[in-house]
């Protein structure tokens, strides 16, 4: 009889939950639409049906967070249609050796021919596909080389699902997350963490204007994952105990209760489940016992970071506290950067990044990134450096070089060795006119070109918003859209943007 009445009032927590989420949507949405409006098509293209169901799960995670989304299938789309949206995104599959599944063969035919003007146009893609055949992600990659050729603007690189890779898909969630604005939802497919133990934490940039920064040394407690320059670690982040203990007294609940039916504490239970923020929101939970509480809070969804080192050093990152409007700093930055002491274990996957990795034949590298996009392009620099690689040029961007120099020692001592050959550092607040990665990109035209035409790869590691568009751009200027469509259909333009 209690598990009967336990779960009535999982139930009607559910239900009043809903509710709230609902209305708190259409809240959003209201406000939304008074400003700017700026919706979102969502085209598909299926052959067995499960881009059309991914296609679903992306539009619901949109319009929870406010944002108005249409979905349609591709066969329904036209390039007149597009032109009209400021984001379309694309969720599309391949069928056999790389052909087009059923429903996009007429958008294909009408539309994907000649160049279009699609300059206004941001998108994302999510292509489907399989290993096991030769053009892996063939109709992902030829629209994605369409949209480039027409002027459209990538918002990050095309996110690659082999056989419905679980991580790939929680890389599409993340960075439907950062167009959001949103990480509330919940992972489609949880990760399977493995236990690691935060080594040492030091802030980078004491006394900067911008938000703090820290690098952090993690080692495996069980059997290590390997990784290469350019993968990523997911986290499982936590709670701080302050949250918990706030949700606590609110709702009169003791935090040695029990929380789940292996007789962990209900603050246990807690410390990875997503918390109300509002004391309003605290109160549609209030009367619930401790079991049904942890049951209708949803996990947390996981958080990811650029690895910065290779896996003979440990693993290494660089994170950049995220501060919510109420001051409350966010999930994955407030666990590692403060709440979690020194010596506390940390839930931690590391997640192949394929579409980030260097070229396998030895090219000159052009790295280009700002603020913690540092990270990615440090292991990159470690990894080519020591493959006896010694051809490359890192433009890099920052406030101030009193408070904001990243890895400076280490960086002028490569350059000083000759094993980076040019170090370009754009220092935006160091003088009256700022300065950004983008113009020290436009003031050396010349030598990229030449750097380009001997067979250069260009990676980019940083801001989706702000530095990797007008880094793409300012790219686009020099050299064209059809030969930045060409460079990155090569594997010579690689992004790993956040």
């Amino acid at each position: 009889m209690s598990r009967m009445i336990l779960a009535g009032l999982i139930i009607l927590t559910y239900l009043a939950l809903s509710v709230w989420v609902i209305r708190r949507h259409h809240k959003k949405q209201l406000v939304f639409q008074g400003t700017e409006r700026a919706d979102v098509l969502l085209a598909f293209a299926s052959q067995t049906g499960h881009a059309e169901q991914l296609a679903v799960l992306t539009s619901e995670m949109l319009l929870v967070a406010g944002l108005p989304v249409q979905v349609k299938p591709l066969s329904a789309v036209t390039t007149e249609m597009l032109s009209g949206f400021r984001r379309v995104l694309f969720v599309v599959s391949t069928t056999g050796e790389g052909d087009a599944p059923e429903n996009a063969v007429d958008f294909m035919r009408a539309e994907m021919h000649g160049t279009r003007r699609l300059d206004t146009l941001e998108y994302g893609l999510l292509a489907l596909g399989d290993r096991r055949y030769s053009n892996f992600c063939g109709f992902g990659h030829l629209l994605d080389t369409w949209l480039q050729q027409s002027h459209a603007l990538p918002l990050f690189d095309m996110v690659e699902v082999d056989d419905g890779d679980a991580g790939a898909l929680r890389h599409w969630q993340s960075q439907l997350g950062l167009l959001t604005g949103s990480t509330a939802t919940t992972d489609w497919n949880t990760p399977i963490y493995q236990s690691w133990r935060l080594k040492d934490r030091q802030l980078l940039n004491p006394g900067s204007a911008g938000e703090a920064v820290y690098h952090l040394k993690l080692e495996a407690l069980e059997s290590s994952e390997s990784w290469q320059a350019g993968d990523i670690a997911e986290i499982g982040p936590r709670n701080s105990p302050e949250a918990i203990t706030r949700l606590l007294s609110v709702l009169g609940l003791q935090a040695e209760a029990v929380g789940n039916e292996y007789g962990a504490t209900l603050s246990q239970c807690l410390a990875d489940r997503s918390l109300p923020f509002s004391v309003a929101d605290m109160d549609v939970l209030r009367g619930l016992p401790p079991k049904a509480l942890v049951a209708v809070l949803k996990p947390l969804s996981h958080r990811e970071y650029s690895i910065a080192s290779l896996p003979h050093e440990g693993l290494e990152l660089v994170v950049r506290q995220f501060r919510h409007e109420n001051g409350q700093l966010g999930h994955g930055s407030g666990w590692l950067t403060e709440y979690a002491r020194i010596g506390d274990e940390v839930a931690l996957r590391v997640r192949r990044n394929i579409a980030f990795h260097a070229p396998a034949n030895a090219t000159p590298l052009i790295l280009i990134g700002s603020g913690t996009g540092i990270a990615g392009l440090r292991a990159h620099l470690k990894a080519s450096i020591g493959a006896g690689q010694h051809r490359h040029w890192l433009f890099f961007g920052e406030r101030n070089k009193a408070h904001d120099d990243y890895f400076g020692n280490e960086l002028q001592g490569w350059h000083q060795q000759g094993v980076l050959t040019r170090l370009d550092i754009a220092w935006s607040r160091d003088q009256d006119k700022p300065i950004y990665v983008q113009d020290m990109i436009r003031n050396a035209v010349n030598e990229l070109r030449m750097w380009l035409h001997d067979g250069a790869t260009i990676l980019v590691c940083g801001s989706a918003n702000r530095m990797a568009p007008a880094v793409h751009h300012a790219l686009v200027e020099i050299v064209g859209d059809k030969a930045m469509a060409t460079l990155a259909a090569s594997g010579r333009y690689r992004r790993d943007v956040y």
